[in-house]
């Protein structure tokens, strides 16, 4: 694949550490990435460390006075391929649906025309919260990707749904927005893959060695070109 830029937001969730790892995967990829925080998000990671993993100086002020005569979000927003938001609070998915630009990531967002990926990361009952379903929705509506939260123990000691999905995953559905030809958009594809077992008895069966690799590569291809897959194993 060829090098793109991808912009990467980062708000002010716990889950902002995952990010540190997409971040160092997109770049080793060879893609130009360009990180944007909000100030909370600082409180959680250093600019600096993503500025060591992305090699670029990390956007964190609408406002900066630096040496680029460019209007700063602006140029981000002209030149990106894809703008994701990881972790996307509930703050800044509430921004995102109402226009609101009051700092770099949202002006920015506000601004991109390129295929935009959000992924929720926050407490279960904030993720639930009628406001928060709709802005999602909202978002959903107006052509963005919506990349559903995991479930399992959050960072506040709760358990349910709203952890951010791990890195690799982030990456896969940043490098499937990124396929120029998309031709398998609209269609369902179902995919097995993994050994078949057919029973004898109650105690013996037939099986197989199949290790499920070529099904799960399939998968992820078709899902890269557009497809909605279904992978039963």
């Amino acid at each position: 694949m060829e090098s793109k830029c991808i912009l990467v937001g980062v708000s002010g969730g716990i889950a902002a550490y995952k990010t540190c790892e997409l971040v160092s995967s997109l770049k080793k990829a060879g893609h130009d990435v360009h990180v944007l925080m909000t100030a909370n998000a600082q409180k959680f990671v250093g600019p600096l460390t993503f500025q060591t993993l992305s090699g670029n100086r990390v956007v964190t002020d609408l406002f900066s006075l630096d040496e680029n005569p460019e209007v700063h979000h602006i140029a981000l927003a002209k030149k990106a391929n894809v703008f994701v938001i990881a972790p996307a609070t509930a703050n800044v998915i509430a921004k995102a649906a109402h226009g609101i630009a009051d700092d770099m990531l949202t002006a920015t967002f506000l601004a991109a025309t390129c295929e935009k990926l959000v992924v929720p990361a926050m407490n279960t009952h904030m993720l639930e919260n009628p406001a928060t379903q709709e802005n999602i929705e909202t978002l959903r509506r107006r052509g963005m990707h919506i990349l559903e939260s995991d479930s399992g123990y959050l960072a506040c000691g709760d358990t349910g749904k709203g952890r951010m999905p791990e890195a690799s995953v982030i990456y896969d559905a940043v490098c499937s927005l990124l396929e120029s030809d998309r031709w398998l958009t609209g269609k369902k594809i179902i995919v097995t893959a993994g050994p078949t077992r057919e029973s004898l008895d109650p105690v013996r069966f037939i099986t197989n060695h199949s290790s499920g690799k070529m099904g799960y590569a399939l998968a992820r291809a078709a899902r890269d070109l557009g497809a909605q897959v279904t992978l039963v194993t």
